[in-house]
């Protein structure tokens, strides 16, 4: 099949709304509550629930309609995250960041690649990490020789493609590494290694490393450009392509926005279970009421849900901005500049803050210690929040605060580097 019969892949299902993709991960939240210490044990969600994910188009999200996606917004894929999290965070976490890359391809490659990338079928996963590894040797004038392992790769066992970062190879020896490249690599470039175990929390997110030995990627799957800083500004080759502005978004916000929304489920599962937990629970003086019934654990469960519902409005309020943001970059009114990304990256960090806040500060301290122990799924719950915080994302809280302050007082700040 040539490149040209290839432009155009159908849509699995043309008339599948926004709406109805939201009801299906939603539907699918008793069968994930089941699943959830398969999904642990097998350090990734199962195959049956990569099955349900495939038929129900999740991970055609935010994909081109172009090729074979539904091109629907951000707020529609923070809300299947929510909802998918919801019934299983570790699932919810790896479908986020397995199905989010597309945005990136989408947005910085043009058509030949993209054609090339997407295939004849659409079928495209992607994991990633954003920290850099390793170098790239020039091999020729078209491909780079790239070696390493790329560590908290979550999704890993069913992505088709990897999204890396690594660093051009210095001109002469002694000299420090060049700029920052980021390549696209096909699944038969790189294996899966078992080691994503051990950890207290996210043990179901697939999030393994992945070893390239000296793979040979051509140069038109590279471009020199970091995740954390992408050339978006005026548009982009993909919002040209696609006439859509939601590619040409930058990347920082869009990735806090995804682990916020991973976060916001997580909290709504948290209290799902402990509305569980005191309907359930006997009083010791009176046995034949529970503790539902005592106006403390209906204030505790009625705060919990009142931080976790703030928490996704301002979730849902940021990707709309986001969208609006992408519209005026197009459009030529204002550019989406690195400050917008910040602020916008700290809105949803702020989310995920206070959804953590009613997960451990109020249920799962509320809950009681025989919820504490393995197996149950108030801990499952708190070991994947805490797990989070350790993650580089939340780990940003503090640079990106001084970013927006010293930008907002007319100070430098791109100068302030989020990850060290």
């Amino acid at each position: 099949m040539s490149v040209a019969d290839r432009t155009h892949i159908p849509v699995p299902e043309p008339d599948l709304t926004e709406a109805e993709l939201v009801e299906r991960a939603v539907a699918l939240r008793p069968v994930l509550l089941e699943r959830q210490e398969e999904t642990e044990r097998l350090t990734h969600y199962p195959s049956a629930t990569h099955e349900d994910f495939l038929r129900a188009g999740f991970y055609r999200t935010l994909q081109p309609r172009r090729y074979g996606g539904y091109e629907f917004g951000l707020p529609t894929f923070y809300r299947v995250v929510v909802e998918i999290s919801r019934g299983c965070p570790s699932a919810g976490w790896a479908l986020s960041l397995v199905s989010a890359h597309v945005l990136q391809v989408a947005s910085l490659f043009g058509e030949e690649v993209q054609t090339e990338v997407f295939g004849a079928d659409g079928e495209f996963r992607a994991a990633s990490t954003v920290m850099p590894i390793g170098v790239a040797q020039p091999d020729g004038d078209d491909h780079y020789v790239v070696d390493g392992t790329w560590p908290y790769s979550s999704g890993a066992p069913y992505s088709t493609h990897y999204v890396g970062q690594t660093l051009l190879a210095p001109e002469k020896e002694g000299d420090p590494p060049g700029p920052m490249l980021l390549f696209v690599a096909p699944r038969s470039a790189w294996t899966v290694l078992d080691d994503w175990h051990g950890t207290l929390g996210l043990r179901g997110t697939g999030s393994n490393s992945i070893r390239i030995d000296r793979g040979r990627i051509p140069a038109r799957l590279t471009l020199p450009a970091s995740l954390l800083d992408l050339p978006v500004e005026g548009g982009t080759p993909g919002s040209r392509l696609h006439g859509n502005p939601l590619y040409a978004g930058r990347a920082v916000s869009f990735f806090h926005g995804e682990l916020a929304s991973f976060m916001v489920g997580t909290a709504y599962a948290a209290a799902d279970e402990y509305a569980a937990i005191i309907s359930s629970r006997p009083l010791a003086t009176d046995p034949e009421r529970t503790r539902a019934d005592l106006p403390d654990y209906q204030r505790y469960l009625g705060q919990a849900l009142a931080k976790i519902s703030t928490a996704e409005a301002a979730v849902r309020s940021a990707a709309e901005e986001y969208m609006e943001v992408c519209r005026r970059n197009t459009s030529g009114e204002a550019p989406f500049t690195m400050a917008e990304d910040d602020r916008l990256a700290a809105v949803f960090l702020t989310a995920a803050q206070l959804a953590w806040e009613a997960l451990h500060d109020i249920l799962y301290r509320t809950a009681g210690s025989q919820h504490a122990r393995d197996g149950a799924r108030m801990q499952r719950y708190f070991r994947d929040g805490a797990t989070y915080l350790s993650h580089v994302a939340p780990n940003m809280a503090d640079p990106l605060a001084q970013r927006i302050g010293s930008a907002r007082v007319g100070l430098p700040f791109d100068h302030i580097p989020l990850v060290r």
